[in-house]
């Protein structure tokens, strides 16, 4: 039996459980691709699956991004060869030394993308690119904002929609946040706790026509209260908590809003719209319109520490861990 290094976790609860263990190998499977990681892309899914707000089965190893490099093909498997640079966010306990993907939802990393780069542009990259392209279609000329404007999606989903002409406010929470998030070419940055009124403020009373919040309970509310008429609120995420249940009426009373509530896995359903997104983020970076920011990285072994990092809201742009 071959053994390697991976996280588990024994139960629900804290960052503390995430333990550095010795598992079985993984092996591949038919249609499948055994990898050997390079980089993790460490995401808030997993602290929802680790807590046990996301229900999983114990012991449990997190992780469904990741990048490395392929180390065995399994059957019926074409179009790699053992060696290729892989990425993917459609991964299998990823936070370990190797991983199984199916090769459907892999994708060939281009020239001049390194490993760690490759490892943070899956889960958050794709996600901006749905958000800003599918999700919600905001024009050129329209305003909207983007909640945790300096986290890694806020950040990338800032540079694709400014790409298309759309104006962009942000919400951040502290002054290093602020200058990230004006980096990334954010019109205005609003502190949490006054983003509505100064969004209806500097469009003239009207509000945005979209909101994307990542952020849940604490910023549903003035969400709402920030669009304009026939408006959407996009919520993809609860990072300060689930939002609770409202009065669907209040979506008439605030001008025929809309609110969706949007999974990644629900725009990747097709090989051509798989390869259609990441086919874009690629090209973004080549070109060097989209900068994919790595704001921490931790050994493998430091998961817990990680988890607790991007947890208290210390961190910026993506975190990686490297074995």
């Amino acid at each position: 039996m071959t053994t390697i290094r991976a996280i588990t976790v024994p139960h629900a609860g804290g960052s503390e459980l995430l333990e550095f263990t010795e598992v079985e190998s993984p092996v591949a499977g038919p249609g499948e691709l055994l990898v050997q990681t390079r980089a993790v892309g460490v995401n808030f899914i997993e602290t929802y699956q680790r807590s046990g707000l996301y229900t999983v089965e114990y012991p449990f190893t997190p992780g469904g991004e990741g990048a490395g490099v392929v180390l065995e093909i399994g059957e019926g498997v074409e179009g790699y060869a053992v060696g290729d640079l892989v990425t993917t966010a459609e991964g299998s306990r990823t936070y370990a030394e190797r991983f199984v993907v199916s090769a459907e939802k892999a994708v060939h990393v281009p020239e001049g993308i390194a490993a760690d780069v490759a490892a943070a542009i899956p889960l958050q990259g794709l996600t901006a690119h749905y958000l800003a392209t599918s999700a919600a279609q905001p024009q050129a000329g329209d305003t909207v904002i983007v909640h945790a404007g300096a986290g890694g999606v806020g950040l990338l989903l800032t540079q694709l929609l400014v790409a298309r002409g759309v104006r962009v406010f942000t919400t951040v929470s502290t002054p290093e946040k602020r200058e990230l998030s004006l980096a990334a070419g954010a019109s205005e940055v609003f502190d949490y706790d006054d983003f509505a009124a100064r969004a209806r403020e500097l469009t003239g009373g009207e509000g945005v026509a979209v909101v994307y919040d990542g952020v849940g309970a604490r910023t549903f509310d003035d969400s709402l209260t920030a669009l304009r008429v026939r408006g959407t609120l996009v919520l993809f995420g609860g990072a300060s908590g689930p939002v609770p249940p409202f009065d669907l009426q209040r979506l008439n009373a605030g001008g025929s809003l809309t609110v969706t509530r949007p999974s990644m896995g629900h725009f990747l359903l097709t090989p051509e719209e798989r390869a259609w997104r990441y086919r874009e983020l690629f090209d973004a970076i080549a070109a060097g319109t989209l900068d994919f920011r790595i704001g921490a990285r931790f050994p493998l072994s430091e998961a817990g520490y990680a988890h607790a990092q991007l947890e208290s809201r210390a961190t910026t742009g993506k975190v990686i861990l490297e074995p």
